[in-house]
């Protein structure tokens, strides 16, 4: 039988970084040096892989909407060649990375897995070693079509997933959905809730940066503080709420969260609560935002939130559609109701 091939995108990150007297840093062609060493990488049951190394290699933490674009311009250049793809990223922005690629990817035939370390891979306790190898291993041998996050013998829808923990190999969680697999003695696969995948042609859809306001809702939040980032030239806004989607029903914030939606700005209400979703229908104040034009976010993710607005921004989509498909599952990134 003959081998499947996976293309490696290395955008940076801490798997392929060096030690030196400042610290690790990344070194180009480092990584390739360590895996020419390592021969479990080249075993016959292992699939061929190529690695493509972006320049300038990246930190993580100065990813942008540009870098996106670029990663997904290298897929789609290479989408046909490939039997599956994984991308090398740093882990303080990689849910970030997964849930952009998981919208700007339509139509998906082919595995797409997100992963990295906590440790560089020249290291001897790093965990980049497991987290490649089961990353190429699932890509060829086990392969579910969607972006994924591979962490910790650990494969996760990629806009479900969140950094959940800072210097720990368990770096990630899903709160709101079973993984898809998990790598133990057996690769075991569980069934979650789907979404709607088209039969077409493989499209890879552009994104550009776009003006996003972001306000963490706290007890004696003025509202001169929201209107104040209204002013600015957003075009959309995520609040981050209490609990099932509340905040403070003080008339000014709300008259200042109802000029904003007249306005045509997208504001989307995001509880700031680990798991659980918004239900704005539970609570007097919770009504209230919807009343004033405020849309519900369910159960997403801050990542899938944040990008999913991206997404929708950059395409050609009027206030109303844009509304509308926030509200609409459009990859797994949200469950509308108990039977999802």
């Amino acid at each position: 039988m003959q081998k499947k091939s996976i293309y490696v995108v290395y955008t940076g990150g801490t798997i392929g970084m060096q030690h030196s007297e400042h610290g690790y840093i990344p070194v180009s062609g480092h990584l390739q040096r360590q895996l020419a060493k390592m021969p479990e990488f080249h075993r016959e049951e292992m699939p061929d892989f190529t690695i493509k190394e972006h320049l300038p290699l990246i930190d993580s933490s100065n990813i942008t909407p540009e870098d996106w674009q670029s990663i997904a311009d290298d897929i789609n250049e290479n989408y046909h060649n490939y039997d599956g793809f994984v991308i090398l990223h740093g882990t303080d922005t990689m849910a970030f990375t997964a849930s952009a690629l998981s919208f700007m990817f339509e139509n998906l035939s082919k595995p797409i897995i997100v992963t990295g370390s906590q440790i560089p891979l020249e290291a001897l306790r790093s965990d980049g070693q497991t987290n490649l190898l089961n990353a190429l291993y699932l890509a060829a041998h086990h392969p579910i079509n969607e972006v994924a996050l591979f962490f910790n013998n650990t494969l996760y829808r990629g806009n479900r997933t969140v950094k959940a923990h800072a210097d720990g190999f368990n770096a990630f969680a899903s709160p709101n959905s079973a993984p898809l697999l998990e790598a133990g003695i057996n690769i075991k696969q569980f069934k979650i809730n789907s979404f709607p995948k088209g039969k077409g042609e493989f499209i890879a859809h552009n994104i550009t940066p776009q003006p996003i306001g972001v306000v963490t809702i706290y007890p004696g939040l003025s509202d001169v503080v929201v209107k104040n980032i209204l002013m600015q030239p957003v075009k959309a806004l995520i609040l981050r709420s209490y609990g099932v989607g509340n905040a403070p029903s003080h008339p000014a914030l709300l008259s200042t969260l109802r000029e904003a939606t007249e306005r045509g700005i997208v504001v989307i209400n995001l509880t700031q609560c680990i798991s659980g979703r918004v239900n704005m229908e539970g609570y007097a104040t919770g009504q209230a935002l919807a009343e004033v034009g405020v849309i519900s976010g369910y159960d997403m993710t801050f990542e899938a939130t944040l990008t999913k607005l991206h997404y929708l921004l950059s395409q050609q989509y009027n206030y109303t559609e844009i509304c509308r498909l926030m509200q609409q599952n459009l990859r797994g990134e949200m469950t509308l109701n108990d039977n999802d």
